[in-house]
Order: structure tokens, then C-alpha cells, then sequence
């Protein structure tokens, strides 16, 4: 993970556990990288609520980009209700209760099929809102080695194919939105782009936008930004009159967070396995599903520091391990551990599974040495889940 800055968080002992800690003045820095985006190439950035949504942030957030981007239309209200100013948003497919939802929030709807937009075309003009109206396209090019995570995958449900949109009347379309990326630099979206305009490219002078996605890394020091301006100042370039968009997600909350353990148990095996107060598939589920191994504090691989762990945590899925990794010294039940990098797809992607406690939420101040806890979960946001 050559994205990961390694850092001691210097959390007070107050601090809860398990929590989410976001650190305040790594969320500024990221934010001013993405502005100086935005600023050089005249581009809009929105964030994507997919990859972080912790709304008590968001008056820190709404000072650098234009908006956010949202995947239905409980993300669009909160985007309307707590970021406050554009909301773009984006569906496989819109039931029409949902359409009727997201046409009271946003301002850009991108449509996952022709079908799609014809039938929810008389909603949007009927609407007393004006909503600018998009269709996602699939330029069949993808660099996303795991097919999971793929949107141009073979038999992918995601995005438009250009034959699909021959002999189609698309004079009541706005823009035109690609998704292709993830946890990539610069270089893959100058590739990626050339495969766009060469399906697409016919249809941009009749358009208004164009959304590039996300899957930018904008804000990982292995990021090149200088050629990422120089990309979006070329296409401008070319394409004067459109108004160009992207929207990362973990760009805005790479680097930024902490999730805090505590040790409660050493069971002694080969290698010895310590029981956290947290759960791999419940609280960080990308450990499992990706999978990856995250980043300690102190920590490293296994078998490099004298004292090798297995982490394990609270469900009863067999498969609740976040891996092997060694110490400097021995654990001990009531030692804490610090996980980095985990803002991005962790509190957006919780579960209450088991009903294990869900960690606290909490930022941190460095300059002010300021712990603010927002959220604590008790049993009544485990019971309210269910019916």
C-alpha cells in the first residue's frame, strides 16, 4: 500500500474504542490539493458519498469542491441536506418512487440505459426543478486488475456500449458520464480518455457536461497532478464549450482517518491470535472482500519485528481475521492499535452483523489538540435496522 503516509496519530487516552478517529488538518490538505485541481483547470470536483459520507465534516468540505455525487437517492438527500450545493447522481436503475426522491435533490441524474432515460424522461420534465439529464457509457477500456471493482468488466451491467446508442435520438441529453477507474493515477485516465472520445467523441458538441468518474488518486503522494492539469487543460481544449467533472471518492479521505482498537484476548497458538474489540467483517469489510491487508501503527509483516500476531475479531464468522503482523513487543489484553488510511469504505460500508457495537465517530485537532466524539451507537441503531 505505497499510498499509506505512516504517522502517529497522538490520540489522547480519552479516546474511544473501537472509533473512528478523522484527523481535521489531513482533511485540509487533502482538500487544498483537489481545490488547486479544480483551480488550474477550470474542472469541477465533487465528492463522492460512496466512499465517504461523514456529514459533521462536510462544512469543513463544502469550502473546496463543487459538490457531491451520489448513488440514490438517500445519498442525494443528504448531499442536498448537508453539503448544500450540487448533487449529481447515478443508479443502475430507478424505480419510480426513487426518481420522484432524487428529482427533489439533484441536479444532474446520469441514467444507466436508453430505456432507463425514456421512461423516467416525462418525470424529470415534469418536474419543477430544471435536472440536467446524462447517460453513462462504457468505452470498454479498463485498467482495474481485480474484475470486482472492474465497471468495464466482459458482462459488466454498468454503462452504455456505443452500438447501443446508433440511431437513437439523444437531443435531450446533457452530458455523458464514465466511470472506469480505481486507486489510479493520472496516466490511466490519459489512456482511458482516448478510448472515450473515440467511441463518443462524435456526440460531445452536442453536450453541455462530461463526468469522468472516479478512481482518481489525486491526493496519494505517488499521484502525478501536474500531468492530471495537463490532461483536463487539453481536453478543454478540445471540447471549449463542456463543462468537466470528476469525482473521487477516497481521494477526499485518503490518509485522513485511524480506526482504534484494543487488545481483549491472547489466545496462545502458532502464531498467537489476539482478539480485538472490533470486526474485520463488520467495521473495516474491505479487509475480506478485496482483500488487503491494512496498515498499524508500529506494526509490520509478519516475522520482521520479534512478536508475530494474528488479529482476529468479535463475530462468530469463522473468516474474521485482518491478518498476521508483528510487534516490537508482546500484546497484552488493553493494548491499543491504531489501523491507518481508514475513512474511505469503512464507516460507509458497517454492518451491525452479530450485534457487535459499532465503533464510535469521532475527528481530532491537531493544532487545537481537540478530540470531538460526534457519534455514538447504542443498541437502538442495531434494533432499528431490523423490523
Amino acid at each position: 500500500m505505497d499510498h499509506i503516509i505512516h504517522y502517529e496519530p497522538g490520540l489522547p487516552p480519552e479516546t474511544p474504542s473501537p472509533c473512528y478517529v478523522v484527523d481535521l488538518s489531513r482533511l485540509r490538505s487533502n482538500m487544498d490539493l483537489i481545490k488547486s485541481v479544480q483551480e488550474q483547470t477550470g474542472s469541477k470536483i465533487l465528492a463522492a458519498l460512496k466512499g465517504f459520507a461523514m456529514h459533521s465534516v462536510f462544512p469543513l468540505m463544502r469550502e473546496y469542491v463543487a459538490g457531491v455525487c451520489a448513488s440514490g437517492p438517500w445519498e442525494a438527500q443528504l448531499g442536498a441536506q448537508e453539503f448544500g450545493k450540487e448533487v449529481h447522481c447515478f443508479a443502475p436503475a430507478f424505480t419510480e418512487v426513487d426518481m420522484q426522491e432524487v428529482l427533489s435533490f439533484a441536479h444532474h441524474i446520469s441514467f444507466n440505459s436508453i430505456a432507463q432515460f425514456r421512461k423516467h424522461l416525462n418525470a424529470v420534465k415534469s418536474s419543477a426543478r430544471h435536472v440536467s439529464c446524462g447517460l453513462r457509457v462504457n468505452p470498454e477500456y479498463s485498467e482495474v486488475e481485480t474484475d470486482i471493482y472492474n465497471p468495464c468488466v466482459a458482462g459488466s451491467r454498468l454503462g452504455i456500449r456505443r452500438k447501443a446508442l446508433d440511431g437513437q435520438d439523444l437531443s435531450e441529453v446533457e452530458g455523458l458520464h464514465f466511470h472506469t477507474m480505481c486507486e489510479q493515477n493520472s496516466d490511466t485516465l490519459e489512456r482511458t480518455l482516448v478510448h472515450f472520445e473515440e467511441k463518443f467523441g462524435d456526440l460531445l458538441p452536442q453536450m453541455k457536461w462530461v463526468n469522468f468518474g472516479g478512481g482518481h488518486h489525486i491526493t496519494s503522494p505517488t499521484y502525478d497532478r501536474e500531468r492530471l492539469i495537463k490532461i483536463l487543460k487539453a481536453f478543454k481544449s478540445r471540447y471549449p464549450h463542456l463543462e468537466v467533472y470528476l469525482e473521487p471518492g477516497e481521494a477526499m479521505a485518503i490518509n485522513t482517518g485511524v480506526l482504534v482498537a484494543t487488545v481483549l484476548d491472547i489466545i496462545q497458538d502458532a502464531p498467537p491470535i489476539a482478539i480485538l474489540d472490533l470486526s474485520a467483517t463488520c467495521h473495516m469489510p474491505d479487509v475480506l472482500e478485496m482483500p488487503y491487508r491494512p496498515e498499524i501503527v508500529g506494526a509490520k509483516e509478519a516475522g520482521e519485528l520479534p512478536y508475530t500476531y494474528s488479529l482476529g475479531g468479535l463475530s462468530c464468522l469463522a473468516g474474521d481475521m485482518i491478518g498476521h503482523f508483528s510487534f516490537q513487543k508482546e500484546l497484552t489484553p488493553g493494548d491499543k492499535l491504531y489501523f491507518l488510511d481508514m475513512a474511505h469504505y469503512t464507516m460507509v460500508k458497517t454492518s451491525t452483523f452479530n450485534g457487535i457495537k459499532h465503533p464510535a465517530i469521532a475527528t481530532w485537532d491537531p493544532d487545537k489538540k481537540e478530540l470531538q466524539v460526534v457519534r455514538e451507537f447504542g443498541y437502538e441503531d442495531y434494533r432499528n435496522r431490523l423490523s
